[in-house]
């Protein structure tokens, strides 16, 4: 009943018509951040001895955070390390001067600047508690505290705005109660400007192509001016602000409901007069808001000491206080603490709080007033193929799919139109598990798009997306040398035909192709991420390993990655590793593979009940895909190890047969679906089904490490035990990990079988 048995560990890839999907990250950084533990430390580098390393909090472009303990003045602190060589040292340690002069309580304190005469150490204050973006996501808020926290931000900005410094980035993300119910205010200064070790960044351009909310949700904070290229001031401060106060006293931002590109054109174009307010708000909230939130600037309150006065006057009428923001009048305790090396060093002079990793501003104006610029097909087939790139996030298809809607409602003939809905439907037949409507929706509109222009690229590449689904290998890679034939510049061409020689298992041709692939679009991530796939299969697993740490530092929120990755690193026997990048994985979102895997951590580590929890949330409909045949089995693998709940599993189990029995039927060569229903035939009892599936699997591939390892479980569980060492030994013979075997309930018996071998 292990997890091995089910989906071994997930590794997934970008694609149009398979069950599986690739990774994830949360910061731009080379290596993945260390959140426990303080491994690989550099000795070398010379830290202030009186410092004691903890933990690693993060890695980036400018160097490493750690949490320490300062045994001289006896506190934690963070440690941010200004790595050798780097550009604009002298800057950075400049800028940690100017933001340790602003002394209000909400800023992130910097206590010193440490120098051994090779490398700087900037030493910051450590903050613990929950952004108000976490808190806003687990429960509403009251009035009076909404009040509060924002009254206690804007004496804070006061006082920054005093020494003529601008945020710039005023969100829920930057705003932190700590665990006393004081706002801090976080990413102000040196990390909001140019570190990759800042608690958040954006790519508009990544936001433009999937149309979903910008992940750190800059946009909807960011006055209209500023969309529209002007250099942030005091009064785009206010507004933010304002926005926030909405969002408290609302429960969510103005147009909740738009997204990127569409979200900055609404905030250019409308006024705040016009946002929803809950009936119940009393006018003078509404008429505050209003104020700090006026989408011409000369209309907005003009400082920050007049948004806090207007405050104090709700607050004067029982609302709030009039003075005194420092103790919020509602305490609540954090219910997830969270700890943040806040390398948000925190000012500059005035102008210097731009943030690098925004895009910049001239490119922001264009992107916007592209979204508010005439109709243009070219455009439209633009933007839906870029959002197909993204189509393992949330919301890119409906974005995609809304791109091509446009133009066929005028122009019902466009062959391009028609090829990129083909592949909508076929990306909602993978995301959505094999229901079959999907894909006959993709076929049939890439037959039309071949019927209408039979020399488009985009056509085949559609009907190459299908017939992948399909399982027809040679068809689908047929019809991407015609795309290629056409444009060998088409990047779904490639990925398509490098994806369908790898679950052809022909590993040679597809890292041929992949190779070339990553030649021509060597900051394509996907193409990264199925090669690591091609090894993970082969069982190179520190090649796959690299290569998974290689796309993640390309896309570091592609949560795919981040389950890939787990998956490698589990195979290796890396349970803490695994676990950690698990974590960050969901920290991006929940994601199914995410959940599979940390199932199978939790399982390898004796813990069934937490293990089945995390397979519940694989298959939920919130947190997971519940028409995955893989994670019902799984589900039902671990649930046989829980004292009374044979029931269930036996119930998951039926659901896992019923959702693969159809793609068996469809694909009933396919050596990974017949192995795996042999396994499941196994575990329900019927004994000559998973006699004649086994022997088919092997026969179709019987030099797959994996595929013997399901072989040697499935005939223990019958009782074959001859058959079962015979298959096991070949197993481990091919490269199969003993720590899978040897921690394989189901096999404890067998390994105690005196045939048992493992050398």
């Amino acid at each position: 009943m292990s997890k091995q048995s089910r989906n071994r560990f997930h590794v997934v890839a970008f694609r149009y018509n398979v069950a599986t999907h690739h990774i994830f990250a949360v910061m731009a950084a080379s290596t993945l951040p260390d959140a426990t533990g303080v491994p690989n430390v550099d000795t070398g580098l010379g830290y202030p001895e009186h410092y004691e390393l903890r933990a690693r909090l993060g890695e980036g472009g400018f160097g490493e955070v750690y949490e320490a303990w300062d045994t001289r003045l006896q506190r934690s602190v963070a440690i941010k390390t200004i790595r050798h060589g780097v550009a604009e040292s002298t800057d950075l340690v400049r800028e940690a001067r100017l933001a340790a002069s602003l002394r209000h309580a909400a800023f992130v304190q910097v206590h010193a600047i440490e120098d051994n005469g090779v490398r700087q150490f900037i030493v910051m204050e450590l903050v613990r508690g929950r952004t108000l973006k976490q808190i806003l996501q687990d429960e509403a808020v009251p009035l009076p505290t909404a009040l509060d926290w924002v009254g206690q931000a804007a004496e804070a900005m006061c006082d920054a705005h005093a020494s003529g410094l601008v945020h710039g980035d005023i969100k829920p993300s930057n705003l932190m109660v700590d665990q006393d119910g004081r706002v801090r205010i976080l990413d102000f200064g040196l990390a909001l400007r140019q570190d990759a070790l800042a608690t958040e960044t954006v790519s508009l351009a990544e936001v433009a192509a999937t149309g979903q909310t910008d992940p750190q949700g800059t946009i909807a904070y960011m006055a209209p001016e500023r969309l529209q290229g002007a250099t942030p001031d005091t009064r785009a401060d206010v507004y933010a602000l304002g926005v926030i106060l909405y969002e408290l006293v609302c429960g969510k931002r103005p147009f909740a409901t738009l997204h990127g590109l569409a979200l900055a054109a609404a905030l250019v174009q409308t006024s705040s007069d016009g946002w929803d307010y809950p009936e119940t708000l009393d006018a003078p909230m509404i008429a505050l808001i209003r104020a700090m939130t006026a989408r011409q600037p000369e209309q907005r309150l003009d400082s920050m000491h007049e948004a806090l006065r207007r405050m104090a006057e709700l607050g004067n009428t029982g609302t709030m206080r009039p003075s005194g923001l420092h103790e919020p009048m509602v305490r609540r305790p954090p219910k997830r603490p969270i700890m943040f090396a806040v390398g948000a060093l925190v000012v500059a002079t005035a102008g210097i709080f731009l943030w690098r990793g925004l895009p910049n501003l001239a490119q922001l104006t264009a992107t916007t007033q592209q979204a508010l610029a005439p109709y243009s097909e070219a455009v439209e087939i633009q933007q839906g193929l870029a959002s197909l790139k993204f189509f393992d996030r949330p919301g890119a298809l409906e974005t995609a799919q809304r791109h091509f809607e446009r133009i066929l409602a005028r122009t019902p003939d466009n062959a391009a139109a028609v090829a990129g809905m083909s592949l909508v439907y076929s990306g909602r037949y993978a995301s959505e598990h094999e229901d079959e409507t999907w894909l006959q929706k993709a076929d049939a509109s890439a037959q039309q798009a071949l019927h209408l222009n039979d020399q488009l690229a985009l056509a085949h590449v559609a009907t190459a997306a299908v017939r992948e689904g399909q399982s027809q290998f040679d068809a689908a890679i047929a019809e991407c040398d015609r795309a290629l034939h056409l444009d060998p510049t088409n990047q779904f061409a490639w990925y398509i035909k490098a994806e369908t020689l790898r679950r052809a298992r022909r590993y040679p041709d597809a890292r041929t192709v992949l190779a070339e692939a990553i030649r021509r679009f060597p900051r394509e991530r996907v193409f990264i991420d199925e090669l690591g796939s091609v090894e993970y299969e082969q069982g190179n697993n520190a090649a796959a390993e690299q290569l998974f740490r290689r796309s993640i530092s390309l896309e570091p929120d592609a949560a795919t990655a981040y389950a890939s990755l787990a998956g490698t690193l589990l195979r290796q026997g890396r349970l803490d590793d695994a676990a950690r990048v698990l974590q960050q994985g969901l920290q991006v979102r929940p994601y199914a593979n995410l959940y599979v895997n940390l199932g199978n951590v939790l399982f390898m580590r004796g813990d069934y009940v937490g293990a089945a929890d995390a397979f519940k949330n694989a298959v939920s409909s919130t947190h997971g895909d519940p028409r995955s045949y893989i994670n019902w089995a799984n589900l039902g693998d671990t649930l046989l190890w829980i004292p009374g709940r044979t029931q269930e599993a036996r119930q998951a189990y039926d659901k896992a047969l019923r959702l693969l029995a159809p793609r068996l039927d469809r694909a009933p060569n396919d050596v990974l679906l017949v192995s795996r229903m042999g396994l499941y035939a196994a575990r329900t009892g019927d004994a000559p089904r998973a006699l004649e599936l086994n022997a088919r699997a092997i026969a179709l591939a019987p030099d797959s490490a994996d595929i013997q390892f399901r072989a040697g479980l499935s005939y223990e569980l019958l009782g074959k035990r001859s058959l079962a060492l015979a298959a096991i030994s070949r197993a481990l013979h091919l490269g199969y990990p003993l720590k899978y075997i040897e921690t394989e309930p189901d096999l404890v018996a067998l390994r105690s079988d005196p045939g048992y071998h493992t050398d």
